[in-house]
Parts: structure tokens; sequence; C-alpha cells
């Protein structure tokens, strides 16, 4: 009972930092954990049992991003646990070019979640349909929050893809 209390008393804090605007990155803040906030049965952490193999976002900068561990700069591109630099230092240079390699990689992913920067910005229809066309869905939403949706998508096992541009980026 104590458990489901502390949630209770939890939930109304969450929801108005929730509501805030969009907030700043401080060097290596911590992403947001929702699984905690709401958990009944904080003595299970699966949080923080995540396989050493499984790549999991802890941290974002202005830019750059803190991956198991590692902090790197610039834009990343992640499908399932495999991690690698990306080019496009702004939202307006990603390109189905940017994104070919999805038409390379077996099995594909069933979401690519596109880490917009600062703010969430409207996708170019020709991109929206090269990703439509590879066989997945696509979610395009601010990168502090494509990195979490991210971890949570790949702890459940599913085969995901993240394209994130630093935080600090903005159009």
């Amino acid at each position: 009972m104590a458990v489901r209390q502390r949630a209770v008393t939890t939930l109304p804090n969450l929801m108005r930092s929730l509501r805030k605007a969009s907030p700043k990155a401080t060097p290596n803040q911590p992403l947001p954990s929702l699984r905690r906030a709401f958990s009944l049965y904080d003595q299970i952490n699966l949080i923080d049992n995540v396989p050493e193999d499984q790549l999991r976002f802890q941290g974002y900068t202005d830019t750059g991003f803190t991956v198991n561990g590692v902090q790197y700069e610039g834009s990343l591109l992640c499908i399932g646990n495999l991690l690698m630099s990306w080019t496009p230092k702004k939202f307006s240079e990603i390109t189905p070019n940017s994104l070919s390699i999805f038409q390379l990689v077996r099995p594909i992913p069933e979401i690519l979640i596109l880490g917009c920067g600062r703010y969430i910005e409207p996708v170019d229809p020709e991109l929206r349909q090269f990703i439509r066309s590879t066989g997945m869905k696509l979610e395009a939403i601010d990168s502090r929050n494509a990195a979490s949706t991210y971890n949570i998508l790949n702890e459940e096992g599913r085969i995901v893809a993240a394209a994130l541009l630093p935080y600090g980026v903005s159009s």
C-alpha cells in the first residue's frame, strides 16, 4: 500500500512538470522515466537490469547523448542495438538519402523514431513516403522524448530504430 500511496502522491508533481515548457538541456541531464513514477513494483527494478549488449539512452545535452555510459556528440542513428554516427546536423538535412540504410537493413524495424531536436517539426511528405515505402511507421517527436521512447520499445524487445538530432538543435 505504501508503494501505491507514493505513486499517487508523485503523479500530480509529474503532471505539472510535463505541462511546463520544453526544458533546457543541462550538461548530461538524465532522461525522465515514466515507468518509475507509475510502477507499483519498485522492489523489481527492471529499468536498471538492462542486458549489457542492449542500447540504453541515459542522458542528453544540447550537443549529444549519453548511451550506456558513453557520451556521444552529434546526431545518432540507432537500429536495434546498433549505434552509429549520423550526418544530418539540422532537421532540414534529413532526407531519404540520409536514411537510405533502411533500404538494406533486415529485419526491417517496425517503427522509426525521429528525434527532431528541441521541438517537433513537420515531416516532409517525400520523407514520410520514403519511410512508409521501407515498411516502417514514423514517429516524429523532440529528441529528449524520442530517446526515452526508444529505450522503452527496445526494452520490450521490439525491433525499433531511432534517428536523433541533438536536443539543442532547433529550426
